[in-house]
């Protein structure tokens, strides 16, 4: 066993420690140590000499190597930590809740994050061929927000597999024309909360939740105009679709049937008798059942496509779509899908206008009392 000190290159003292084990293994230590004179630097070194001896050299410690979460594991602090802490909305919540628990942690539950493999995600769509593109594409989508939120977050150093979504072929939308339309109305004035419905989805163009989360306080019967403030999902109450709010006209047939439904039961237009707000699923039904009764195709949204032909071929205006994402019916209102412009107001429908005075030209578009600006036509 030896200690030596000698001064260190840049100031100080290094010690070089010698000890030789019982098992004839030898020990060498040099560093520069603590300590500011030579005689300190000698009994520290002394020191170590012993605790060498006795306990020998440690072993160097382990890097701590941060363990990849499963997908499994990593689903609910997604959900948290990005669906939940960016505020989408409850219905986009529970979407991606639903691909990754019904999807994703089938298939890749098991499997960290950065061992899932291109061949991995086309064996997912392979899994999924029953499935219509546009559904596989939502996995697939569920599936790339994952990785990439995993990659910012430092979880993963990249994202470790190729994702492509499938071609989805660009689908006609459903839509009643003006006889189906007529017929569906004529057989829901036997019901007012049905006839409500499906004047406001065909002639206002609000889609479901925003039919539930319609208010009293948002109708303007004097200007007759719709505000549309916010929508509702499954009892959650948000901004409606695109997160802003917008503005409709009303026909003079929608605003004649919500002057008599009016009632001081609760705030929202759609009730039951002791004024609690109906559900999707009682609206659904009301819709359903009328437009059994009437021989026309059934659901909600395809009030909202539907095209009304005034006199003339007149288009009816809507607004509150996001854009023209699929192509249009050959009778289907193409402004119903097209951008909104900022802040102007679309024009009101002469659908349900009948006691008009006079003719209309063709292709008139009648404006709503209380919207700016001249009459438009389009010839």
């Amino acid at each position: 066993m030896s200690v030596t000190v000698r001064p260190y290159v840049n100031g100080g003292w290094e010690v070089d420690i010698r000890v030789q084990l019982p098992d004839g293994s030898v020990i060498r230590e040099r560093k520069k140590a603590a300590a500011s004179s030579k005689q300190a630097a000698q009994k520290w070194a002394e020191s170590r000499e012993r605790v060498l001896l006795v306990h020998g050299k440690p072993k160097p410690a382990k890097e701590d190597v941060q363990k990849i979460p499963t997908l499994k594991e990593f689903a609910l602090r997604f959900l948290d930590g990005y669906a939940k802490a960016n505020r989408l909305k409850p219905s986009g919540i529970a979407s991606k809740e639903t691909v990754l628990r019904v999807h994703l942690a089938k298939a890749f539950g098991d499997k960290r994050l950065d061992e899932i493999g291109t061949e991995d995600v086309q064996r997912l769509k392979a899994a999924l061929t029953e499935r219509a593109p546009k559904t596989v594409n939502n996995v697939l989508t569920v599936l790339s927000v994952v990785l990439r939120t995993a990659v910012e977050w430092g979880v993963i150093e990249q994202i470790p597999c190729s994702i492509k979504l499938l071609k989805a072929p660009k689908s006609e939308a459903s839509f009643h024309d003006f006889d189906e339309f007529e017929r569906l109305v004529d057989v829901a004035r036997s019901e007012a909360l049905a006839l409500l419905a499906v004047l406001l989805g065909g002639e206002a163009g609000l889609r479901c939740g925003e039919i539930m989360a319609l208010e009293w306080t948002d109708i303007d019967f004097a200007k007759r105009q719709l505000t549309v403030a916010r929508s509702e999902w499954k009892g959650h109450v948000t901004m409606p679709k695109g997160g802003r709010i917008r503005y409709v006209p009303m026909t003079r047939r929608l605003t004649d049937a919500l002057r008599e439904a009016r009632h001081l039961r609760g705030p929202r237009v759609l009730c039951d008798g002791t004024g609690k707000p109906l559900t999707q699923k009682v609206i659904q039904v009301l819709v359903r059942r009328t437009a059994r009764r009437a021989n026309v195709k059934p659901g909600i949204h395809i009030l909202r496509h539907t095209v009304l032909f005034a006199p003339g071929d007149a288009w009816r205006t809507r607004k509150g779509h996001s854009g023209a994402c699929w192509a249009p019916g050959p009778r289907h209102d193409a402004a119903l899908h097209a951008p909104e412009p900022g802040g102007a107001r679309c024009g009101d429908s002469v659908i349900g206008d009948r006691d008009r005075n006079g003719p209309r030209g063709r292709g008139e578009i009648v404006e709503a009392a209380g919207t700016e600006g001249p009459k438009a036509h389009i010839h």
